[in-house]
């Protein structure tokens, strides 16, 4: 039997070349590319690897109009049914085959899609978020295959190609496609491993709201020297923010946007408390000297967990070239993302957000209000009864385990609650400094291979509880 503290040289030499492959493959959700290569690609290597595959599509009526043009990715289902144990317990395996956008393109060492070793580091677009993570799923299913010829609980996957741009049509492919997906517990996509190799397993994501405001002047863009005399957009629109945000205490200003907001328990408050962060490493890695509103590293890890917040992700109005333009522009555009908590549901958010900017003077003539997308937040209680079952698996493999209330990052949690009553518990092998979502993405060959091992260990354990 497949020892969960082994994987042989030649079975690490071939997970490395399987991920090459998949990130060999462009898979851009944003602009739609290579996402049906992808899955095909996808398919056919779980295939190879013992699991039963096959692409699940939605027919034209079903699906939420794409950000881009062309054809909804299919989500690749696979499955393999234990033997020894047929109507025993079920996992479901969620990750993506999509991935971010490469840009800048000028400020990658490497080709984005190489693949490429460098010692201990796989470098490519995916190779952490999320074919780094995928990878180690399937290949602890294969090897446990491969030595035993067998499975001890039922296995699933469901992996889709929107994913990183909110996933709109999941929620859409669960409600069709639910027998399939029934199961006992989702192992997320992905987890973190601290400096200290310690793995950080998370019960929950924050929810999300994405809008875009654009406030109208002018016409057309008109000289600068007309300032005393046309309202500029772009003034207006710093105001607006200014009504939004209390940069001194942290606090979205938006009328009754805490209403929905319920208090820690006494256990999740402790959990908090006792979870390690290491303050210094942090920072240096983000490059601060210190945190907003100079707060303490418990307030930090409080926040990161189980506060909403407020951010501009992007400003654009007027000239931004090099040299001098002097215009007064005739729009000035925010997009911004709202990170949200149990309970806040990003419609109704939404409503208050517009409520309150209409009754402050910004009408819909001159300023537009768009909701871009939206997820709710979710949770997994403490208590559920896989918890204890993952944090004695990862801590076999790992030195040693922090048990996290909730990651500070956004997924589709809720669709796996709301359709199927499936808890969900986030582990995997990513480390802070990987890059995702940045130029030089990477992921460690080392975490990588103990991944596998840890995923080996908990197949093995999941029919116990």
């Amino acid at each position: 039997m497949l020892l969960p503290t082994s994987l042989t040289d030649d079975q690490m030499n071939d997970l490395i070349s399987d991920l090459q492959i998949l990130i060999r493959q462009p898979s851009i959700s944003a602009t739609n590319q290579g996402l049906e290569e992808c899955s095909i690609l996808l398919s056919n290597m779980m295939k190879n690897a013992g699991i039963q595959t096959e692409l699940l599509y939605l027919a034209l009526e079903e699906q939420v109009e794409s950000r881009t043009m062309g054809r909804i990715p299919p989500v690749v289902y696979g499955e393999v049914k234990s033997k020894s144990n047929p109507s025993g317990k079920t996992i479901l395996f969620y990750n993506h085959y999509d991935v971010q956008p490469v840009d800048p393109i000028e400020k990658w060492n490497e080709d984005p899609f190489s693949g490429k070793v460098i010692g201990n580091q796989i470098y490519g677009r995916g190779s952490s978020d999320d074919k780094g993570e995928l990878i180690t799923r399937i290949k602890a299913v294969e090897y446990h295959l491969q030595e035993t010829g067998d499975v001890p609980c039922n296995i699933k996957f469901i992996i889709e190609g929107e994913e990183e741009i909110g996933s709109p049509n999941l929620i859409k492919y669960v409600q069709r496609y639910k027998e399939k997906f029934k199961s006992n517990l989702v192992i997320w996509e992905s987890g973190y491993v601290d400096k200290d190799d310690r793995a950080i397993i998370s019960l929950g994501q924050k929810g999300i709201l994405n809008v875009e405001i654009k406030v109208h002047g002018p016409s057309r863009d008109v000289h600068s020297s007309l300032a005393v005399a046309i309202e500029s957009p772009a003034w207006r629109l710093v105001h607006l923010l200014s009504l939004l945000y209390d940069s001194n205490d942290g606090k979205v200003l938006i009328k009754g946007w805490y209403d929905e907001v319920t208090s820690l328990s006494k256990q999740e408050l402790q959990l908090i408390a006792n979870e390690p962060f290491n303050e210094e490493a942090f920072k240096k890695e983000y490059g601060i000297s210190s945190f907003i509103k100079g707060q303490s590293s418990y307030d930090i890890k409080k926040a990161l967990a189980t506060e909403p917040s407020c951010n501009i992700s992007g400003l654009v109005t007027g000239y931004t070239n090099k040299g001098v333009k002097t215009i007064l522009p005739s729009t000035a555009t925010v997009k911004m993302d709202f990170r949200l908590v149990p309970n806040m549901d990003p419609g109704i958010q939404f409503n208050k957000l517009v409520k309150y900017l209409r009754s402050k003077g910004y009408s819909e003539k001159d300023v537009t209000i768009n909701y871009v997308s939206g997820e709710p937040s979710f949770r997994t209680p403490l208590n559920n009864e896989y918890v204890k079952m993952i944090v004695d698996s990862a801590s076999k493999i790992f030195n040693g385990v922090v048990l996290n209330v909730s990651s500070s990052g956004t997924g589709p949690m809720y669709v796996f609650k709301e359709i199927l009553n499936v808890d969900s518990i986030c582990i995997g092998s990513t480390i802070l400094p990987n890059k995702m979502h940045s130029p030089n993405e990477f992921t460690n060959l080392d975490l990588l291979k103990k991944g596998t091992r840890c995923f080996i260990e908990i197949i093995k354990n999941f029919s116990r509880g």
